[in-house]
């Protein structure tokens, strides 16, 4: 059992990590609704305290309060992953080195970490791309090859525990994904 695991309850913590603004609304909202439907805890983590901008593409879209920064959290304390999309929010959020170093920790853990859209570019930036088979929103193709990994065009790839997707129209398939690796944590 994980220092995260509620013993009466066999709950997780899954902590979405984004910056400050640019988060695609529906790449953060369908995944955490799926986590706290099935009963875990749902938790946001930004680069910066109190609230961050949803967008519809490029929209605004309402805010979501913070919970902890990226300061404030460390591989210990989470369960799953999940770096929501939007181009602005992960561009952003491969700048702090705090949220750079949570995913490399959770990759060397061995903890899920699942990446949508243009998230996978925090994953270059955490240097855990390299020989993966991954895959992203099309634009992004480039620059995780010449990090080192197999681009693929499909909705989910899985590569020793980390999960990627391309865009909303694949989040069922990752929704997916992100509650079959709340399951496989012990």
């Amino acid at each position: 059992m994980t220092e995260t695991q509620d013993a009466r309850t066999d709950t997780r913590t899954v902590v979405f990590l984004v910056a400050g603004e640019g988060i695609e609304r529906v790449e953060l909202t369908e995944p955490w609704g799926a986590v706290t439907e099935a009963g875990h805890t749902a938790l946001l983590v930004s680069t910066s305290d109190g609230e961050v901008d949803l967008v519809d593409h490029l929209t605004p879209a309402g805010t979501q309060a913070v919970d902890r920064t990226s300061a404030d959290v460390t591989a210990a304390d989470v369960d799953v992953l999940v770096l929501p999309g939007g181009v602005a929010n992960p561009d952003a959020l491969r700048q702090d080195q705090h949220a750079v170093t949570l995913v490399r920790e959770m990759v060397e853990a061995g903890k899920p970490v699942l990446a949508i859209c243009h998230a996978p570019w925090v994953l270059i930036e955490a240097e855990v791309v390299r020989g993966r088979r991954v895959t992203s929103y099309p634009s992004l193709r480039t620059d995780l090859v010449n990090a080192g990994a197999e681009w693929v065009d499909e909705e989910l790839v899985s590569s020793d525990g980390v999960f990627t997707s391309r865009n909303p129209d694949d989040l069922p398939a990752f929704c997916d994904a992100l509650l079959g690796a709340i399951r496989g944590v012990d």
